[in-house]
């Protein structure tokens, strides 16, 4: 069964888009976006030179309780490493490749400062 992953969440969607372009800026390189499938979702799937990264990309604002990267729960962490796995089993491409689990945290605020403001941006290498 083919599975897609649609964003409704224009913040949500923004977000992705500020991590993707932060991440380009960088060397990276996009291989899948929104890869999804039955076991869960990546939001970004992507080379940094010769590894495979799965990129989990989290906003939250200032007045929420608790921060971006403990919002990613070890039951979110499961689910990220089988939709990885299944992306692999797919992608024999990428099989031979070393992996990585990165977590990239956006900050937003109410205030309508650079919204690329690298103080607003947390990229947290191997993060599981």
């Amino acid at each position: 069964m083919f599975w897609q992953l649609k964003l409704q969440n224009k913040q949500g969607l923004s977000a992705e888009n500020r991590a993707l372009s932060y991440l380009k800026t960088r060397g990276m390189q996009l291989v899948k976006r929104n890869y999804a499938c039955k076991a869960g979702e990546i939001d970004l799937v992507m080379l940094d030179r010769e590894t495979l990264v799965f990129i989990e990309v989290r906003s939250r604002s200032p007045s929420q309780f608790g921060s971006a990267a403990e919002s990613i729960t070890i039951h979110k962490q499961h689910k990220i490493r089988k939709a990885a796995g299944h992306f692999l089993a797919l992608h024999s491409q990428h099989q031979h490749r070393l992996c990585r689990f990165d977590a990239l945290l956006l900050k937003h605020s109410s205030t309508h400062r650079d919204e690329n403001s690298e103080g607003d941006i947390e990229w947290i290498k191997g993060i599981f």
